[in-house]
């Protein structure tokens, strides 16, 4: 797929440009997104120009995985990036990170629900999946405030840095944003039996 750029109330989601690898270098620095996200750590510019140029370029090209630079009113500086990613069975999962200085403002919930009405209604996803490292709550104020429901957490369910960590992983569907679905949903009845000692 070409990439697309996609607009909310405040944001513009556009494909990242060769001429944002200093801000996303410099955007990666911070703590924050070294421990809570999958990057390199160090990062390094050489990292970001291989993420703009390789695996977002690939990602659009393969149609696996479609990443967007959010910015506030389409102009620079870029408040974070959302990606969908890891599509299988109608699901994709979503990831996100937020600049600092931009952070606590609504961007990255407005900017998730953006992609998700994109997802839903493009892509004919059908289950749009969450995951963060248990304890990062930020991203899971952002999944929250965008309607997901927390389904759990997954046992040694993300690598990172070399090390399996646990993770929350939360859905959203299309009728959580009253948008139809391209297959009709069953819910199950309730929990499962318990099974007898």
């Amino acid at each position: 797929m070409e990439p697309v750029t996609l607009t909310t109330d405040r944001l513009q989601l556009s494909t990242f440009v060769p001429a944002d690898i200093d801000e996303v270098c410099a955007a990666a620095q911070d703590a924050d997104i070294q421990r809570w996200t999958t990057i390199p750590s160090p990062y390094a510019r050489v990292d970001a120009e291989h993420f703009i140029t390789r695996v977002v370029t690939d990602g659009w090209r393969t149609d696996t995985e479609y990443t967007f630079a959010v910015r506030a009113d389409g102009r620079a500086p870029i408040v974070g990036a959302v990606a969908l990613h890891h599509p299988r069975a109608g699901a994709w999962e979503i990831g996100f990170w937020t600049t600092k200085e931009f952070r606590g403002r609504g961007y990255m919930t407005e900017a998730v629900l953006g992609l998700a009405r994109w997802a839903f209604t493009t892509l004919s996803c059908t289950r749009l999946e969450w995951r963060a490292e248990v304890g990062n709550t930020g991203s899971l104020a952002v999944a929250e405030k965008a309607g997901f429901t927390l389904e759990g957490v997954l046992r040694a369910g993300m690598p990172n840095n070399g090390v399996l960590r646990d993770c929350w992983l939360g859905s959203l569907l299309p009728s959580d944003l009253r948008l139809p679905t391209p297959l009709p949903y069953l819910p199950s009845p309730g929990p499962p039996p318990r099974r007898q000692a």
